[in-house]
């Protein structure tokens, strides 16, 4: 491989709206197009089944959750391409409503994987993203309507403009700490573990998209957070309005922006347009 070939990467892909973003890239980025999964099997089947359809993108072990999973993935991508040209970070979970799983529990494992993952991941590799490189957090619809459900101040910090990333870890940890003593929603928090961890997505982005204004400013980077809208998937079930493949179009939309293009950059954007935060 040489340093000069292109590559795009999408985490959490070897099924829902991860594996049909993948088909997607593999179709349309020019470049290799790496499928990673936590699952090594799962994550191999799922290229087995897009290469009978004629696509060829390379598998690499991801688990967000483990840092040395995350910078054996990193020493990869510095290996064979010399860094990465767009990070798709799909990969996260979600309880179903039903679960029995006690609240904090939920919150602590939610807050985990949906936040300190996307967060280990984005602080390993974009260090790595070229030149007019592509960033796309897949955030949720569930997080402006978590947000807007928070008290008065904690929307104010949320929306702020110069609000830090420890300042928003700090906000996570806090909330986990607060479902654990049963005083969330005492504490200005709404009642939903996933919402605030995707609220948590959704501000991280524009954290790091100011840091990439301040730091690479002629590197001409974008990077957002998006929902791809309620989709049919594991997490979401079947009742779900929209199929993967619909669920991957603002994603793509977005890993593929053009060379030229000034924006959506520190955006929340959900059906390809910037939905106010």
């Amino acid at each position: 491989m040489s340093p000069t070939k292109r590559v795009a990467l999408v985490t959490g892909a070897n099924k829902g709206i991860g594996f049909a973003i993948t088909r997607e890239l593999c179709r349309q980025f020019s470049g290799d197009v790496v499928l990673t999964a936590r699952d090594e099997p799962r994550g191999r089947a799922a290229v087995q089944q897009l290469q009978a359809e004629g696509l060829s993108p390379r598998f690499h072990p991801l688990d967000i959750d483990d840092p040395q999973s995350v910078r054996a993935l990193r020493d990869f991508l510095l290996k064979e391409y010399g860094g990465l040209n767009v990070l798709v970070n799909n990969a996260g979970i979600a309880f179903k409503q039903a679960d029995p799983t006690p609240f904090h529990i939920q919150a602590e494992v939610t807050m985990k994987t949906n936040y300190f993952g996307t967060k280990n991941v984005s602080t390993e590799l974009l260090p790595l993203m070229k030149p007019q490189g592509r960033v796309v957090n897949v955030s949720s619809t569930v997080s402006v309507r978590a947000l807007k459900s928070c008290s008065p101040e904690l929307q104010e910090k949320f929306r702020s403009e110069t609000i830090t990333e420890e300042e928003l870890t700090g906000l996570m940890n806090k909330f986990v700490e607060d479902t654990k003593k049963g005083v969330h929603q005492q504490e200005g928090w709404p009642n939903t573990a996933y919402g605030v961890s995707k609220i948590g997505v959704t501000v991280l982005s524009r954290i790091h998209a100011r840091k990439l204004n301040e730091q690479r400013s002629g590197d001409k980077i974008l990077l957002n957070a998006c929902c791809p809208g309620w989709v049919r998937t594991d997490m979401a079930g079947p009742t779900a309005t929209k199929s993967p493949e619909e669920g991957a179009e603002t994603p793509v939309y977005l890993a593929l922006l053009p060379p030229d293009a000034g924006g959506p950059h520190g955006q929340f954007v959900t059906e390809k347009k910037v939905e106010k935060w």
